[in-house]
């Protein structure tokens, strides 16, 4: 075989194993989301997980020099199916910007969100929303067995967690924007689909998106609010 055609078939094969960037996204969220739960004692509520009606996982939210303060991350939410019989196909979004409240160290954190009712979910219709203006937002409790409920994680459509360098806390993400990550929906898609289109349709579930549906099935459960 001529040396042209070794560097041809090195290529063809670099391609067929390389990962796209939106299914890279999604193992790296099901990896945060596993790593979280499998700690009992600093996971989050389950009673809380259980109730929501939407995840949102962000894996390595970084800050970002364009803005001072400013942070950016791509992630992927997933809702309930109708009926709370399993969970349906995630769609891509985008957080920017917004005072993080107290940052607990590194330059890359991991975001989780709940999204706690059909309020909250019905944001995920917009193309952009921001939380703690559009969307009530709070930092939400940790332990898999924690009971308190503030006044403000009673009635807050979303709640919020971060973790940096192994330390997993309640976080503020007042003044952050979400939106629709269109690029990472035409990935797994194969079009620029508004996450309206995807969460709450019937949509099959891409390959890609297996283990982080595996994670969600294994931690979570619909019981009574």
């Amino acid at each position: 075989m001529s040396s042209r055609n070794v560097f041809a078939s090195l290529l063809l094969a670099g391609s067929c194993f390389a990962q796209p960037e939106a299914a890279r996204r999604l193992d790296a969220a099901a990896s945060v989301l596993g790593e979280i739960m499998d700690v009992a004692d600093r996971a989050i509520p389950q009673r809380l997980l259980d109730r929501a009606e939407c995840v949102i996982v962000v894996p390595s939210l970084k800050k970002g020099a364009f803005i001072i303060g400013g942070k950016f991350g791509r992630g992927f939410v997933a809702c309930r199916k109708p009926g709370g019989t399993g969970w349906g196909a995630p769609a891509g979004v985008r957080v920017e910007g917004g005072s993080f409240g107290l940052q607990i160290g590194g330059s890359e954190t991991d975001v989780v969100m709940l999204i706690m009712n059909e309020r909250g979910a019905k944001r995920l219709m917009t193309s952009k929303f921001t939380l703690g203006g559009d969307a009530s937002a709070a930092a939400g409790p940790v332990g898999r067995t924690a009971t308190a409920e503030t006044d403000a994680m009673m009635t807050a459509e979303i709640l919020t967690w971060s973790r940096a360098r192994g330390l997993f806390a309640g976080v503020s993400l007042q003044g952050a924007t979400m939106r629709v990550d269109q690029e990472a929906n035409q990935e797994l898609y194969g079009a620029k689909l508004h996450n309206r289109d995807i969460v709450f349709s019937d949509r099959a579930t891409p390959e890609s998106a297996k283990k982080l549906y595996d994670m969600l099935a294994k931690f979570s459960s619909r019981k009574s609010k």
